[in-house]
């Protein structure tokens, strides 16, 4: 991946700059909302998520937020909230919420940067690709809580079924 990114003279760069090459170098267009903000769209398994990454340079924190286009109704936010729970506990990295005044769910990553605030290509890489696998890898549960009416153990359990075997 580090030889597909161009244009940089040095394996980091100030962690906008840096997520934009990766997303070029990957064929996902990108906006540069600011000088701190990029968004693009990237088509996972289930969905196409938006990823949008703030940077904070007060703080030397970079934020990635990955929306997978899940709004909840007033009905299902409280089997929506015992499943974020239930699935944040098996995240080593970030974690899922729901926007308070939007009821968006979202998955977010911080990533604090050292003194000198740069974002490293495989430190670029790792994160958004957490970010889409653990999207893709629960995006089932919250169908099946949303649109099968399962509570949220039995949304987990059902999506998170082992298969053996090729097809």
């Amino acid at each position: 991946m580090s030889e597909q990114i161009t244009g940089m003279e040095s394996d980091e760069a100030a962690p906008v700059d840096m997520l934009a090459a990766f997303f070029e170098a990957r064929g996902w267009p990108s906006e540069m909302v600011s000088d701190e903000e990029i968004v693009t769209e990237v088509k996972g398994s289930w969905a196409t998520y938006q990823l949008r990454a703030i940077w904070r340079h007060e703080d030397n924190v970079l934020q990635l937020l990955a929306l997978p286009d899940i709004r909840i109704n007033a009905d299902k936010l409280a089997a929506m909230h015992e499943a974020l729970a239930l699935i944040n506990e098996q995240l080593w990295l970030g974690h899922f919420d729901i926007w308070s005044n939007t009821s968006v769910l979202l998955y977010r990553h911080g990533l604090m940067l050292g003194n000198d605030g740069l974002l490293s290509i495989d430190q670029a890489q790792m994160a958004v690709e957490a970010a889409i696998e653990e999207c893709d890898r629960f995006y089932p549960v919250f169908q099946f809580i949303l649109w099968g009416d399962k509570n949220p153990q039995e949304a987990l359990e059902s999506a998170l079924i082992d298969t053996q075997g090729e097809a």
